[in-house]
């Protein structure tokens, strides 16, 4: 499967952005979807994960209430809302798959990456 982010940009702390990933290829319900996200000089780190059916997400401690995963599985589609930004939360915010039946929290869990999408959020 080949994912494609989009929606990046810049915004003001207290802001919102929604972005958006879409996945190439067949059988896009057979996997579970995550977000994470690398900021500058630092390593990648998990954002959102949800499960195959949408029946379950999961969220770092860090945007807990601030940001939402969800999918459409007919549309081949990943979201994440995130709302009330802040400036730590710039980073490159990548979309990730795997074929699985759980939520996953780790890097080394998916198989499948996008190339990410910027966003930056300015105080």
């Amino acid at each position: 499967v080949q994912l494609e982010e989009s929606g990046g940009g810049l915004v003001q702390a207290g802001g919102s952005l929604r972005l958006s990933c879409v996945a190439s290829g067949r059988s896009f319900s057979r996997y579970a979807l995550g977000w994470f996200r690398q900021p500058p000089g630092k390593e990648r780190e998990f954002v959102a994960a949800i499960t195959r059916s949408g029946g379950a997400t999961n969220y770092a401690d860090a945007v807990k209430g601030r940001f939402t995963i969800s999918r459409d599985n007919a549309k081949n589609m990943v979201y994440l809302q995130m709302n009330s930004l802040k400036p730590e939360d710039t980073a490159v915010y990548s979309c990730a798959a795997v074929e699985g039946g759980m939520w996953y929290d780790e890097v080394f869990e998916y198989d499948y990456w996008g190339q990410g999408t910027q966003v930056t959020v300015s105080s």
